[in-house]
């Protein structure tokens, strides 16, 4: 069974550590503020920290040649830094906003219709989510890349973005396009946060032996589907 260090041992943390037994993984290091469990002998590490943290995560992480699996959220500014990371390391890394299976699939979705109503000027369009009053980003690194995709889908009219944040909600985003004919809505409802833990699970499944950056979009259509790269 390979060895598996969780880094950041929050919500998200804990629950990697519940599933891990179901992917095949002893964990052997639970790293936190005030819990600093050795690294050695770690296959792959799963990182769910703050915002803050990641980058000096990675470059712990990395220069001991762990293949590491980002699901933080809010530090994409820091995206090109941590590419230099890896690099210089020689080490692998997933990195997603989102590693829910189901998102990952809408995101396709979202995409392909952005392309077919490219050049259909009648429709508009808006992009809406909701998430846990705790939650940090707004709007969610989720919808940036949703609306990031319709864009390079060659949907250049005006998208327009709205966050929202109450409760305890998992999260629920949707993309509309709207004409005076119809409407179109797309929309994905998580129920609870066990779907982001499994996708990460399996990316620390598929990340063990690879070198190089990428996107959770690998792990689930096959390498560099997605602008990743070695």
């Amino acid at each position: 069974m390979p060895n598996l260090a969780i880094v950041g041992y929050g919500k998200m943390g804990r629950l990697i550590d519940q599933l891990a037994p179901e992917y095949g993984f002893t964990v052997t290091a639970r790293v936190d503020v005030g819990r600093d469990e050795s690294l050695d002998g770690a296959d792959v590490a799963v990182e769910f920290s703050v915002p803050s943290a990641v980058l000096g995560n990675i470059q712990k992480v990395s220069a001991l040649k762990i293949p590491l699996v980002i699901g933080t959220t809010a530090w994409l500014e820091h995206l090109a830094e941590a590419k230099s990371l890896i690099e210089a390391n020689d080490s692998a890394l997933v990195w997603s906003p989102n590693f829910s299976v189901g998102v990952n699939v809408f995101t396709r979705l979202v995409s392909e219709a952005a392309r077919l109503l490219a050049n259909e000027k009648e429709y508009g369009a808006w992009a809406w989510e909701i998430h846990h009053i705790t939650k940090k980003d707004a709007p969610s690194g989720t919808l940036i890349q949703l609306v990031d995709k319709m864009k390079a889908a060659g949907y250049e009219r005006n998208i327009d973005v709205s966050s929202n944040r109450a409760g305890a909600h998992p999260g629920t985003h949707e993309i509309g396009f709207d004409s005076a004919a119809d409407t179109i809505t797309l929309r994905h409802a998580a129920r609870s946060r066990e779907g982001f833990a499994r996708g990460a699970l399996k990316a620390a499944q598929w990340i063990i032996g690879r070198k190089g950056f990428y996107e959770f979009s690998d792990v689930l259509f096959g390498a560099h589907s997605a602008g990743s790269s070695r």
